[in-house]
Formats: C-alpha cells, sequence, structure tokens
C-alpha cells in the first residue's frame, strides 16, 4: 500500500494544476479513473481565455491566471499557452442596446475595444450576416488556450517534484482509520492524511463515498459541432464570434468553424455525447446568422460544465471533515482559471499566503469556501 501526505481525486485540469503547484511541498498521488487525464471536461473544452464576460469573481481569477499562462515558468510548455483570437460580441436589432452598454462598460474599463460598422464588421468576420448582426465589437483580449500544452506542463511539473499520477484508479470506497484515508481503487488501496476532491462531475459522488455532505454540484452537458467554411475563408484568421446573451458561440476549429449552441443541460457525470436536438440548434444559429448554408457537420461532441448552486467554485476544506478538501464545480472556467485556484488551493492546504497574483486581485479565500452552503 502507498501512503503520501495528499491523494487528489481526478486527473483532469483542477487536479493536476493542484498537483503541479503542491507537489514541491508535499508527497502526493492523483487517482484518475480514465486511462489518461483529461478525458472528460478537460479534453472537450472550447478552449477560450477572456479577461471579461463572466461573473466578477471569475473575471478576478482570470486575470490572476494571466500572467502564469501568457508567460509560464521556463521549460512549462514547448509552446505558447495563449494564441492571440479576439472575440466579436454581436446582437440583433432588439439587443443592440445590450451590446452598446457592454461595449461601453469594456470601454471606460480600459479596453482597447473596437465598435464595428458595417465594412468593419465584415472585415473582421466575413462569414457574419449583417442583417442578423445588427450590433457588435471587437474585443483583443480573447485568445485560444493549447489545452494539452498546459494539462502535460501541469504533470510534468507535479511529476518532476515526485508526484504520481495513477491511471485507471477508480475510487471505490474511501474511509478514516487511524487519522489517514484509506483509498480503495479498482486496483489497490491508497493511504493519504488529506483528500482532496477534483473530481468535477463526479464530486458530489467522491464525497459520498468518503462520507462528507455534497455541495449541490451539478455536471451539465454542452455541445459542438464543426462546419465546413467556404474557400477562400482562412479559419485561422477569424475571431471568436460570441452572441450577446450567450445564445451561441463560434470560433475557428482545425481548419473549420466550431458552432455552439451554449446549452447547459444537467446530466448524470459520464462520458456524455451530444443529442440530435442540440446537434441541430448548433447548425440552426450557424445559419442564421452567418451566410453559410451547413450541408453537414463535420464532427459533433459534448462535454461536461460542473456548477455549485451558486455558479462558482468550491475550494476549502469541508466543515464536517477537516481533511477533505474541495476543488470543484469550476463550471466552464477552469482551464482559463486554473492558475489561480490550483496555487490558491495549494496555499490553503499547505497554510502558506495568498499566491501574490491572487493577493493583487483582492481575492478571498472565502468566496469559494464549500462552508458558503452552510
Amino acid at each position: 500500500m502507498q501512503t503520501f501526505d495528499i491523494a487528489i481525486i481526478g486527473g483532469g485540469i483542477a487536479g493536476l494544476s493542484l498537483a503541479a503547484f503542491l507537489a514541491p511541498h508535499r508527497t502526493l498521488a492523483v487517482l484518475e479513473q480514465e486511462e489518461a487525464p483529461g478525458y472528460h471536461s478537460t479534453g472537450r473544452s472550447a478552449a477560450e481565455f477572456t479577461l471579461r464576460d463572466n461573473a466578477p469573481a471569475v473575471n478576478a481569477l482570470a486575470r490572476a491566471s494571466h500572467g502564469f499562462l501568457l508567460s509560464p515558468p521556463e521549460g512549462f510548455a514547448p509552446v505558447p499557452l495563449l494564441i492571440p483570437r479576439g472575440s466579436i460580441i454581436l446582437g440583433t436589432a432588439d439587443k443592440a442596446e445590450r451590446v452598446r452598454a457592454r461595449f461601453e462598460n469594456a470601454r471606460a474599463q480600459g479596453a482597447a475595444v473596437e465598435w464595428l460598422d458595417g465594412a468593419a464588421l465584415t472585415a473582421r468576420a466575413p462569414i457574419l450576416d449583417p442583417a442578423y448582426a445588427a450590433a457588435a465589437y471587437f474585443d483583443p483580449d480573447y485568445w485560444d488556450i493549447d489545452v494539452d500544452a498546459l494539462l502535460q506542463g501541469y504533470a510534468r511539473r507535479a511529476k518532476r517534484h515526485g508526484a504520481e499520477v495513477l491511471e485507471r484508479r477508480r475510487l471505490v470506497a474511501a474511509r478514516r482509520e487511524g487519522g489517514r484515508w484509506l483509498l480503495e481503487t479498482a486496483g489497490e488501496t491508497v493511504a493519504a492524511k488529506i483528500l482532496v476532491n477534483a473530481a468535477g462531475g463526479w464530486a458530489d459522488g467522491v464525497a459520498a463515498l468518503a462520507g462528507v455532505a455534497p455541495l449541490g454540484i451539478v455536471p451539465h452537458r454542452r455541445t459542438a459541432i464543426t462546419v465546413d467554411l467556404p474557400e477562400g475563408v482562412e479559419a485561422g484568421r477569424l475571431p471568436e464570434i460570441n452572441e450577446i446573451d450567450d445564445t451561441f458561440y463560434f470560433k475557428p476549429e482545425a481548419g473549420r468553424l466550431l458552432a455552439s449552441p451554449a446549452d447547459e443541460t444537467p446530466c448524470e457525470p459520464g462520458d456524455v455525447q451530444p443529442e440530435e436536438i442540440d446537434i441541430a440548434y448548433a447548425a440552426h444559429y450557424v445559419e442564421e446568422a452567418t451566410t453559410l448554408s451547413v450541408r453537414r457537420v463535420a464532427r459533433s461532441w459534448a462535454g461536461m460544465r460542473s456548477f455549485a448552486p451558486d455558479r462558482l467554485p468550491a475550494v476549502g476544506f469541508s466543515r464536517d471533515e477537516p481533511a477533505f478538501f474541495w476543488l470543484a464545480g469550476q463550471g466552464g472556467y477552469g482551464i482559463l482559471t486554473s492558475p489561480a485556484l490550483g496555487s490558491l488551493a495549494a496555499s490553503l492546504i499547505t497554510g502558506a499566503p495568498l499566491p501574490d497574483a491572487v493577493a493583487r486581485e483582492g481575492i478571498s479565500p472565502e468566496a469559494f469556501s464549500p462552508h458558503r452552503f452552510g
């Protein structure tokens, strides 16, 4: 039986980012139920980074993460983690005032946003239908995230400091004995002083196995498709395109156009698959907002986004079990906030001061504490 200071359940972006920041200070193992880390939510993300347009607390986490992603530690990744993309935020005529208000708010915050009229809109995104996009602006502060490079960078950093990433280790039972956790997996038993629940859509299930009260974290399905672009349209030059009320978003993906109806349907945790109705909605929005005709869907898939009741992450020790730590409920923001959340969680576990980037943003750990749920 292997014994560690910390056992992290879940080898997605949450678990591996924490491992990367924690491994220099504690012995630890990451227990991942799949054959490779990042199979579910992490591996199916739209891979977007933005400093705005999320809840204020999430925006603060993004700002605290930006420096790490823009300039990671030497040797962390062989390629840039952030690739400039920019985004067009748009709306139909009945939403024009909201588009203008968000534009003015971004400009008041010092953002170099650009209002798009007529030719300017077509120049930025020739596929858009001007009859649909009655109001639009361009926000340069959107980037693509190289998710695989980020995930592998966290894994390498953790392993370099002695962490073990144990794959095909689905947790089947957890109990406290002699001041430590005994964690039974499909193949072995692992002992640890502290159990970290970074299990994404399975987080409440892991809590139940450990005899800890759940927080009400619910996985939600989100769908994406890719469709062909017309000859002459370079996918790489297109910005992301976001509808003002998150009805849909589009972005380039491997030479095609990725489209999502931004659905959030509660689901059971698992290898989620897209529903035909959501695929149809995604194709519908492409035809409604652009000049494209969707003759075929090249690829379709779905991923999970798991939310706590207030849609903010849960980061901290459980109220009823002081050796059980939550790092879950990141919604669709787990990748872009992973440097801040991983380093914050590591500081809470070790009792170290808050990370400088987190402290500079005035982020309070109490905002994400699981104790907020009573």
